[in-house]
């Protein structure tokens, strides 16, 4: 305790006498002769700890290049091995074939040396033509090998053994290296070679993990130097990949027996090795290993770490040491000292630092009310702040120091830092025309009756942080605002008009055709079209005006103080005409139109978000008229819009809230007034609206893309329902449900159908399906497969609204429906015209021709079902059988109907 208290008066001592430089020079000699002597010492036993260190590393270096030696003269003998094991394998294989005439199989090799297919050897013959003829590989594939290099180097040269490059086997399809001998008839010809074909593993596995370690290197290469199989730790690399183990081929002849290599220059995983080489003693190739260099020198840097640690504990030992030394000798000269230079020290204080210092003493009047300040004492810095001397400045008044703006603002700052003590503000002197820099810090404190001022000069900080502002509302591509910066302008101008009472106007932008140009030519040929616009702009608007780029091809004008809302249509007329000439970049001329929307404050808007937003639903109204042109607000679109999107969100909750409910209307017999089948027909049961006819909500599901959906779901309801009447024991007629041809021909139907009919059971004769005429539009082909899947799997078909489209009696008889509905606009006719007649009559008739059944929708009164019967109609459906009804225990079918 008594040791540690010495040190903390020691350092405190240091501390106040190295902060006085006239004391420094006085006592030099005494203050620099511990430090100095300490010195030396820690110099003299760093240079011999980093001398040691250093040899150490080298002795270790020396070691691991040794070493790699050794072990590429190993790596070198069990290559030659393996190397002779082959060559022994062909040469037995090849002797076997030809003293055979051929009828040697590679099944029934029986060598001393043969290794199993299991351990990766596999062995091929190959005919004169490169046509496998057998192997060893299960499943070998068939394919020709004429030019490959290891066939071709075999038809001039009769006894050679050659030694192929690592690649993808073509019979095994996996990394093999080949190796290949002749195979020569009696006369010597040639008849095609043996191939025996090595896996790396084989000629890699005596990659010692123990020595090499994770990051270990091992690679053999040809006499031509050239790396033919490479291993890095796990991963062996074959020489046609593109990730090459060697960045570089090794030039051996002119380097040693070892070396260090850099990793970033040799390794393709960027590791400096020690490596070392050897030449086998046949075959002409070459085995080298490398030592990892961060694992050989792993020990090293640890111990050299722990040695530093404790170097380093001894230098601040004898830090410690000296700082003792140092504080007992100067004690008693640095007291004296200290109470000789109190006065200097607060003058220098004062003085020397980059703040202006002030002492302000409020005077009062004859009613003791504050009136004025005057300064009592400043040092030189604050004077030059203001621009003026410090006898300037002393015994001043504040009133008479800087009349006017100034001395208001003055006052007014003191006056509150005398009522709360202190006050902090940042003040502009060039706004209130007073020389020195424009922006000062300003700090005042009341200890006592009068007031502490200090003063900085803030206005590099203060320009730094509006240079980082401009950046922040700048766009980066095109010089214009950003939306961060209209997210601030934009309110402050709509206050503005609202306090000046003037007309404010947005025209929101947006481009047409961009997205193809930047689809087609790339995003910099978007990014130069974006920057051309941003100038055409910035041409096209009035002076005062704002253009800002809000986001993607979006961009917003702020028109203010306008008299009249055509001032606004002339400057969109001016921007449209801007964008007449084609944009003229790099890679082309495009053209790029533009669509503008238009709101007016007040009129469309007295907010700044509301404004905008119908801005964009005016430029979204010039989007569905045509686009390239402009569009004031208007709000009954906007109405319509909305109610629009609120509907479509109202139907999409209700098909995900199950708000659907089905009826049916039968249809029945004109032969026996029986029902023979029934229609299933949608309503949407609204919580508020009650129940909605499906010609309110259907085309609002086809245009929102909900019908499919809804279609399933029709298709599920219907099947649910018949499967409960049927599972409860009553007989049911079948129910047509109606699938419409946007969802015909971008969903799939029939998959809906197979699996509803699967999930509840029921009998595919009970489900009929109607298509309306346009549901036979478009791709014949795909429109014919899916009927016919339908036909397949028993469901009866119907033509629904038939008249109404533009189907032809080809189609009707090359889709092979089963029944023909007449849209109940032709059954209205029945009575009003001849020509109604005519018309069913010609329909009735063609449709019979083609065995198909006709049904009348529509049919309200006793007179339609008399005619229709009297032109040999098959079925009727309307009012005057029956209303569609809900779904009840029962099958709701119609009592049966008489036409007498």
């Amino acid at each position: 305790m008594a040791f540690s208290g010495l040190l903390e008066t020691t350092a405190a001592r240091l501390k106040d006498v190295f902060g006085d430089l006239r004391f420094v020079k006085r006592k030099r000699g005494l203050l620099l002769f511990w430090p100095i002597k300490s010195c030396i010492l820690a110099v003299i036993g760093w240079t011999m700890l980093f001398g040691y260190l250093e040899r150490e590393q080298a002795r270790m270096e020396l070691n691991a290049v040794n070493e790699a030696g050794i072990l590429g003269r190993a790596y070198a003998n069990h290559l030659f091995r393996a190397l002779e094991a082959v060559d022994q394998l062909t040469l037995y294989v090849k002797y076997g074939w030809e003293t055979s005439n051929g009828n040697f199989l590679p099944g029934n090799f029986r060598h001393p040396r043969l290794q199993s297919v299991e351990s990766g050897f596999y062995i091929s013959l190959i005919d004169r033509d490169g046509n496998l003829l057998t192997s060893t590989i299960p499943s070998a594939a068939r394919v020709n090998i004429a030019e490959e290099p290891y066939f071709r180097a075999h038809q001039e040269t009769s006894d050679l053994f050659y030694i192929g490059t690592a690649r993808v086997g073509n019979f095994s399809g996996t990394p093999v290296v080949p190796f290949s001998r002749r195979l020569s008839g009696e006369d010597g010809s040639f008849k095609g070679i043996v191939l025996v074909s090595v896996t790396p593993d084989y000629f890699t596995s005596a990659y010692d993990e123990i020595t090499l370690k994770t990051r270990g290197f091992f690679a053999i290469l040809s006499a031509d130097k050239k790396v033919r199989l490479a291993r890095i730790g796990e991963t062996i690399f074959l020489p046609d990949e593109e990730s090459q183990a060697m960045l570089r081929q090794p030039d051996l002849e002119k380097w040693n027996d070892g070396r260090r290599l850099e990793g970033k220059e040799w390794f393709v995983d960027g590791r400096s090795r020690y490596v070392g080489w050897q030449a086998t003693s046949d075959y002409g190739m070459i085995t080298m290993a490398g030592l990892d260099q961060e694992a050989v020198l792993a020990p090293y840097h640890e111990w050299r770490r722990t040695a530093i640690r404790n170097a380093a504990a001894g230098t601040g030992l004898l830090a410690l040491i000296t700082l003792v030394a140092m504080g007992v000798s100067l004690h008693l000269a640095w007291r004296k000292y200290q109470v000789e230079m109190v006065q200097a020290t607060y003058r220098t204080a004062t003085e020397v630092g980059n703040e202006g210092f002030v002492i302000a003493r409020p005077v009062y009047d004859e009613q003791m009310r504050l009136a004025d300040f005057q300064i009592i004492d400043c040092n030189d810095r604050a004077a030059r702040l203001f621009d003026v001397s410090r006898s300037v400045l002393l015994g001043a008044r504040i009133s008479r120091l800087y009349p006017g703006e100034a001395t208001e603002r003055a006052m007014k700052i003191m006056t509150r830092a005398m009522k709360q003590r202190f006050y902090e503000s940042d003040v502009n002197l060039h706004a209130l025309r007073l020389n020195g820099p424009q922006w000062i810090n300003i700090r005042v404190s009341r200890p006592d009756n009068d007031l502490a001022i200090t003063m900085r000069d803030i206005s590099e900080m203060k320009a730094h942080v509006a240079e980082l502002e401009k950046r922040g509302n700048e766009d980066a591509l095109t010089g214009l605002p950003n939306r961060h910066w209209l997210n601030v302008f934009l309110p402050e101008a709509v206050q503005r008009a609202e306090r000046e009472q003037s007309m404010l106007a947005l025209l929101f932008l947006d481009l047409d055709g961009f997205k193809t140009v930047n689809d087609t030519m790339g995003h910099d040929a978007g990014d130069e079209i974006l920057r051309n616009v941003a100038r055409r702009l910035e041409d096209a608007v009035r002076p005062q005006d704002r253009v800002a780029r809000i986001g993607g091809d979006e961009f917003l004008v702020i028109l203010e103080s306008l008299d009249h809302a055509n001032d606004a249509a002339q400057v969109a007329e001016r921007i449209l005409d801007s964008f007449r000439s084609a944009f003229r970049i790099a890679k082309g001329v495009y053209g790029v139109g533009v669509s503008i929307g238009i709101s007016v404050f007040p009129k469309d808007g007295v907010d700044a978000t509301v404004l905008l937003n119908n801005a964009d639903m005016a430029m979204y109204s010039v989007k569905t008229s045509g686009k390239r042109n402009y569009c004031f607000f208007d709000a009954e679109f906007s109405e319509r819009l909305r109610s629009r999107h609120q509907r479509e969100m109202e139907l999409r909750h209700a098909i995900e809230h199950d708000q659907l409910v089905m009826h049916y209307q039968p249809r029945v017999s004109m032969a026996s007034g029986i029902t023979t089948s029934m229609e299933a027909l949608v309503r949407w049961h609204h919580p508020t609206r009650g129940l909605i006819e499906p010609n309110e909500f259907i085309t609002l599901a086809e245009e929102a893309g909900l019908i499919a959906r809804l279609g399933e779901q029709v298709i599920d309801k219907v099947c649910a329902q018949l499967a409960f009447w049927t599972r409860h024991g009553r007989q049911a007629v079948p129910v047509s449900v109606n699938i419409s041809a946007i969802h015909f021909h971008n969903a799939d139907p029939v998959q809906a159908l197979a699996s509803c009919i699967a999930r509840h059971g029921i009998d595919p004769r009970l489900i009929e399906v109607e298509l309306t005429e346009s549901s036979m539009m478009g791709d014949s082909e795909s429109v014919s497969a899916a009927i016919r899947s339908i036909r397949d799997m028993g469901i009866t078909l119907l033509v629904d609204d038939f008249g109404t489209g533009y189907s032809s009696l080809s189609q009707l008889q090359r889709m092979d429906f089963d029944v023909l509905k007449v849209d109940r606009a032709f059954t209205a006719q029945l009575e009003q015209s001849r020509e109604g007649t005519v018309f069913y009559t010609a329909i009735i008739t063609m449709a019979h021709s083609l065995g198909m059944k006709v049904v009348a929708e529509g049919v309200e009164s006793i007179e339609q079902a008399r005619t229709l019967k009297a032109l040999d109609c098959d079925e009727i459906q309307g009012f005057f059988v029956s209303r569609p009804l809900p779904p009840s225990e029962i099958q709701p079918i119609a009592p049966r109907v008489s036409f007498a």
